[in-house]
């Protein structure tokens, strides 16, 4: 009796083995993961693994785990059998402390992504995958020194997203030249933006807002010459928008809105025929907005207000577009807007008509009291007139007697 459960066991993962192409090692390490294998993870139908061409069974190449169980536990044991991948990312899996990767897998994986997942990394964990080309990390706890820790030893790194892991620390001094994307947004992220980031000639997004960056925007950015989206929003950046940003002819999303940027705003912005995402809010930009309405239109979202010192020629741009920024004057200042009808103002605006009715009032009651009392004096003077001669009438009466 006790040898049929063993028989049954040895039976199915025959069975699975034998109807799979995967070598049956990686089999038993996927379903240790509760990942089902009642189909062949190497079937070009499932989406969450790929497998290599190799005989007499193929072998992972990519693992994606999502939405993982409270309780999943990844032994050692189960990721050094998988140590052939090549691409592994977790999403919704939250597991606590992460798995120890044997150096086999974080010497072969050339793209790790953890969204939501992995809490509680180290810089030091992350530093190991040395030969990666795509790092994301997104919603995840990581407690390292700076982002140099993490990636200093990236030498083949492409592309790299740590965004909402509470990252601290200041930008590396010194990157490694295969970068095209950067995302460190929404970070704890501070100090200045180095102008060694501006030689990485092949860029083409570079993402750094909501941090804590102070200084200027470093004038080299103009060798970024392929960059095609810039984000620096939400940040403590001062100074002018530099001239040299003129050069990045591609660029189609820029955003530098709520920073303390000031001097004029460029004339050569609304040249660029390919910008469809504008953000420049909420700085200190001053003097006259040199975009027209057809450039306005032309840009899916643009914003300008919050720029107390920036105005728009009300020649040629219609007040009943809403720009968040008053018309300009003559002499290219704001013209100060009307008195804000507030609760106060009324009141004021109230108790002005309010006394005037009254003294409109106080007249029309003097004009009205002055008949009276004349016509009051009139009559008592008649009365006395009459009184005196009944009086003078009687005494003659008496006097003749």
């Amino acid at each position: 009796m006790n040898q049929l459960p063993f028989l049954l066991f040895l039976f199915i993962t025959t069975t699975t083995a034998t109807t799979s192409t995967l070598d049956p090692k990686q089999i038993r390490a996927l379903q240790s993961l509760n990942i089902p294998t009642t189909k062949d993870p190497c079937s070009p139908n499932i989406t969450t693994t790929t497998c290599d061409s190799s005989t007499p069974f193929h072998h992972l190449l990519s693992l994606h785990l999502t939405n993982c169980s409270d309780d999943l536990e990844i032994s050692t044991t189960a990721l050094t059998t998988l140590s052939t991948l090549t691409s592994l990312s977790f999403t919704n899996c939250p597991i606590t402390p992460p798995p120890h990767f044997p150096p086999l897998l974080t010497s072969n994986l050339h793209s790790f992504s953890c969204i939501n997942s992995l809490q509680k990394l180290s810089g030091v964990f992350l530093g190991r995958f040395k030969n990666l080309t795509e790092l994301t990390l997104t919603r995840v706890s990581i407690k390292a020194s700076g982002p140099t820790i993490i990636l200093g030893s990236m030498k083949n790194l492409q592309s790299v997203t740590i965004s909402n892991t509470n990252l601290h620390g200041s930008l590396p001094k010194h990157w490694h030249l295969n970068l095209t994307h950067i995302d460190l947004s929404s970070n704890n992220l501070s100090g200045t933006i180095p102008s060694s980031l501006t030689h990485l000639e092949n860029l083409k997004s570079l993402n750094l807002s909501n941090n804590s960056f102070t200084g200027k925007i470093p004038f080299s950015v103009g060798n970024l010459i392929y960059l095609q989206n810039i984000s620096l929003a939400s940040n403590l950046i001062s100074g002018a928008i530099p001239d040299s940003m003129s050069e990045i002819s591609g660029l189609s999303h820029l955003d530098l809105g709520s920073n303390q940027l000031n001097g004029t705003i460029p004339k050569f912005i609304s040249e660029m025929k390919d910008l469809k995402f504008l953000n420049l809010e909420k700085n200190n930009f001053h003097g006259v907005m040199p975009f027209n309405a057809s450039f306005i239109k032309r840009i899916v979202v643009f914003k300008i207000g919050g720029n107390s010192g920036l105005c728009y020629n009300h020649t040629s741009i219609s007040k009943k577009l809403k720009l968040g920024i008053a018309a300009c004057d003559k002499h290219g200042l704001p013209i100060p807007p009307p008195p804000a009808k507030e609760d106060s103002s009324s009141d004021d605006s109230r108790s002005y008509e309010d006394d005037s009715d009254e003294d409109e009032s106080d007249g029309n009651k003097d004009d009205h009291h002055g008949p009276s009392k004349v016509v009051i004096g009139v009559a008592v003077g008649l009365s006395s007139i009459v009184f005196l001669v009944i009086f003078f009438i009687l005494l003659s009466k008496c006097c003749r007697r």
